[in-house]
């Protein structure tokens, strides 16, 4: 099989996969105990929060683990907006058309418990101007929630300039890093950012892991959304995973440098190249700043549907995001940015892995041109 769907879940590292198995065996009492078992699986999820906290430039304490990036992301906006419900107010959320699907939905619950919501039109390059930004702040403006690096094409959105309109504005800033992290630049600090989303599977972790991190939490008055025994200072209950949390650190320890010398720009461009090559018209999606390791790709005159129906037992390849996957419904990234129907049928989303050859990519454009259409 040939796995060309990294941003949906990036393979599991071989050092994760150690890490976890020796921490299966090891880590089996239940780390709020106080007993020598107990407090020594403790003492590990204690050292990977300081990890994911100081590859931050947060501090340990505001960080609490989740089971990834779409509970993180229900207990970040949920916590902000019920807060400000609570004091009676009616409390104006900004985000974007373009955002993981977990977002829209938890903003359309909100709305229903008397939340306004704008969202943002991208441009045609898929990036939320940050002008766009300051313009839709209002009096009642309580959190922008913006994503890092889109999870369909992505491009790289200026989260810096978000970050600085909000906190002139004293409007708390949001952004969903899980497709970001490790990849590019990030820092809490320098980017203005008071909440952040991340999960584990996206850098070669475990899948059931995340982070929601929030600026500096112990003075927050947040309603938890997960109600249990006081764990993660009361904001989320339940055991904490941890030979996830274990599994976590490892990909946190070990992802970033493999990334940082992969060839995903010679990859990319040696796609592009082979299919100009063999005469395959093409639109790449979301052009500009972009991560090297991901592309989305329009085919107008291939059937991508009978590509993908046809070689699914020989590659790994969406349409869309793996949350939309399923959906008959158009990619709403892509119908965001203006695509009908047939267009973003004719679409691919392709993204390479530490394992991607170059071999694999002059058979996915040879298997490309067998479903010219006309």
């Amino acid at each position: 099989m040939i796995y060309l769907d990294s941003l949906a879940s990036f393979p599991l590292l071989p050092e994760v996969y150690d890490a976890m198995c020796e921490s299966l065996k090891e880590d089996y009492a239940n780390p709020s105990a106080s007993h020598l078992l107990g407090t020594s699986a403790q003492e590990k999820i204690e050292n990977v929060r300081a990890q994911i906290a100081d590859r931050l430039e947060a501090f340990p304490s505001e960080i609490i683990f989740t089971s990834g990036a779409t509970e993180s992301n229900n207990l970040i906006l949920k916590a902000h907006v019920e807060r400000a419900l609570a004091q009676g107010n009616i409390p104006h959320l900004i985000t974007s058309a373009i955002e993981h699907k977990c977002i829209l939905a938890i903003c359309k619950h909100l709305e229903s418990k008397g939340c306004e919501v704008t969202y943002l039109a991208p441009n045609n390059k898929g990036v939320v101007s940050p002008e766009s930004v300051r313009k839709a702040i209002r009096e009642n403006t309580i959190l922008v929630s913006l994503m890092h690096v889109n999870n369909e094409l992505g491009t790289i959105n200026p989260i810096r300039e978000y970050g600085k309109i909000c906190f002139e504005n004293e409007v708390a800033f949001h952004t969903d890093a899980a497709q970001s992290f490790l990849k590019t630049a990030l820092d809490v600090e320098d980017d203005f950012i008071d909440a952040l989303s991340l999960s584990a599977h996206k850098i070669g972790g475990p899948k059931g892991i995340g982070v929601a991190y929030f600026r500096d939490l112990r003075n927050k008055d947040l309603q938890p959304v997960i109600h249990g025994a006081g764990q993660e200072l009361g904001i989320r209950g339940g055991t904490l995973a941890t030979p996830l949390i274990v599994g976590f650190g490892a990909a946190v320890e070990n992802f970033e440098p493999r990334y940082e010398k992969a060839p995903f720009d010679l990859l990319k461009t040696n796609l592009l190249d082979l299919l100009k090559s063999h005469g395959i018209e093409y639109y790449v999606n979301g052009e500009g700043q972009t991560l090297d390791s991901c592309l989305s790709i329009t085919l107008p005159n291939i059937d991508v549907d009978g590509l993908l129906r046809s070689t699914k037992d020989i590659y790994s390849l969406s349409q869309s995001s793996a949350c939309s996957a399923g959906s008959i419904e158009p990619s709403h990234v892509l119908s965001a940015l203006g695509f009908d129907r047939a267009r973003a049928a004719k679409t691919l989303r392709i993204s390479f892995s530490f394992y991607t050859q170059a071999e694999e990519i002059s058979k996915l454009v040879k298997d490309i041109s067998y479903f010219r259409e006309g």
